[in-house]
């Protein structure tokens, strides 16, 4: 391992479809943002006709995912990547944030976030619920059906041992109460 290496902390999508060659992808917590379905999608899982919900980091709390260690000769080409993947409309802010790592030397790390920008016409704040889960449930992209998004978030979340209460407190409102 370099000091030159890049980490990528994922806490959605690129926790199960990263899209990136990396060296390790390790259980890491986020302390000060939390996972959230803060903004809407106009162009992956909807349209601006029928925008879809998205997760963002947003402000306060913690936020358990997977921070990818991404070696230094690969590193210009997973941030040209990356770039082009979340930054689409600018509505994250990336950023370097410490994370804790889970049962590996470091113990810490500073990973790329990409944080939600609370300032940008996407960003919807937060939601009830039942609004999220209509959002979600008639939401489709050119990334595919928004229900697909939430669900394969969380099933990758519970395989990695970790429970959002806020994501599965919308499971049984997308006909998803029983995932495997």
């Amino acid at each position: 391992m370099s000091d030159a290496d890049l980490w990528v902390f994922g806490y959605g999508s690129l926790m199960w479809r990263p899209g990136f060659e990396y060296e390790e992808a390790v259980h890491a917590t986020l302390f000060g943002a939390h996972r959230a379905l803060c903004i809407y999608s106009h162009i992956h899982r909807g349209t601006r006709q029928h925008p879809g919900l998205v997760l963002g980091l947003d402000n306060g709390g913690t936020c358990e995912g997977i921070a990818f260690r991404v070696a230094e000769r690969n590193k210009h080409a997973t941030l040209s990547y990356l770039r082009r993947r979340e930054q689409v409309s600018n509505v994250y802010k990336p950023v370097l944030r410490w994370v804790a790592l889970r049962d590996t030397q470091p113990e810490a790390a500073k990973a790329l976030c990409y944080m939600v920008n609370r300032n940008h016409r996407q960003y919807a704040g937060v939601l009830p619920v039942a609004l999220q889960a209509r959002l979600v449930r008639r939401s489709k992209g050119k990334s595919g059906r928004n229900t697909d998004y939430v669900v394969n978030t969380v099933r990758h979340l519970r395989e990695c041992g970790v429970v959002d209460h806020r994501l599965e407190r919308l499971m049984p409102m997308l006909g998803q109460r029983h995932l495997v």
